[in-house]
């Protein structure tokens, strides 16, 4: 496998699993991933809180189990943030949700297996555009994964950020109308979503800049003045860990815009 783009802060979060252990609570706030008995399992963690992605990929597949979870989510924060080809981008969200679809077969119960599954699938989508993945059938599968998320976990802060962005982007490619009655999109829906994400985990930047790119693609611009005000207290939070680094650099990046 190719070697990964490095973290663009390194040396700024650095974890061990002593300290995971100690701030899991807030560190996965928005996933709602027990915490893990494994030492192994929690070094992989470390690497990825660190920033080390590749590493925490790595470890985590060779592990396996729970380790997958955190392969699965270091996949994916690097390929949506760090990658810069789009076909690696792609392939590394097909393998996630190749591998996590296969988990939430083998174990039902597993919340992260079918999160992972679903943020995969939603984020090649983008990637492919949104209208030609609902032509494939992938919105379903998509909305089907975060509704059993829901279902099974109903704290899980990231989840409801995901369905609710997925009813704002579907309106916002096909309509109200054919949005509604092919895909379940509702408008009133998706903008729910998203708040009761807000409430659970309050201090979610992606939460907010999510929140904002929905009441855009749902209101227009009169909401914009809201949707700047989300970004700007996007952009000021304080990251506990390198991918909350990403998230607030990249509401920054909105605002320089």
């Amino acid at each position: 496998m190719a070697k990964w783009s490095v973290f663009p802060y390194p040396g700024e979060y650095v974890f061990d699993a002593a300290s995971v252990r100690k701030h899991w609570a807030r560190l996965h706030a928005g996933d709602a991933e027990p915490l893990p008995e494994d030492a192994k399992v929690l070094q992989a963690w470390a690497l990825f809180h660190s920033g080390e992605f590749q590493k925490a990929m790595d470890l985590g597949l060779r592990i396996g189990g729970s380790g997958l979870t955190v392969a699965n989510k270091a996949a994916c924060i690097y390929a949506t943030y760090l990658e810069k080809q789009e076909k690696t981008r792609l392939d590394l969200y097909l393998e996630v949700a190749q591998r996590a679809g296969a988990q939430a077969q083998q174990n039902p119960w597993d919340i992260n297996a079918h999160y992972w599954h679903a943020y995969a699938l939603g984020r090649y989508s983008q990637g492919i555009s949104v209208a030609k993945a609902l032509a494939q059938g992938l919105g379903s599968k998509v909305k089907g994964s975060l509704e059993n998320v829901i279902k099974l976990q109903p704290k899980h802060a990231d989840a409801h950020i995901a369905l609710g962005a997925f009813h704002a982007e579907v309106i916002d490619k096909v309509g109200s109308l054919i949005g509604g009655m092919t895909y379940g999109a509702k408008k009133d829906t998706g903008l729910a979503l998203l708040q009761q994400a807000l409430r659970l985990n309050f201090e979610s930047a992606i939460g907010m800049i999510e929140y904002a790119n929905a009441m855009l693609m749902l209101e227009g611009d009169k909401m914009m003045k809201e949707a700047t005000r989300l970004y700007q207290q996007a952009a000021a939070a304080k990251p506990i860990d390198a991918m909350e680094r990403l998230d607030i650099e990249m509401a920054r990046e909105e605002l320089r815009d």
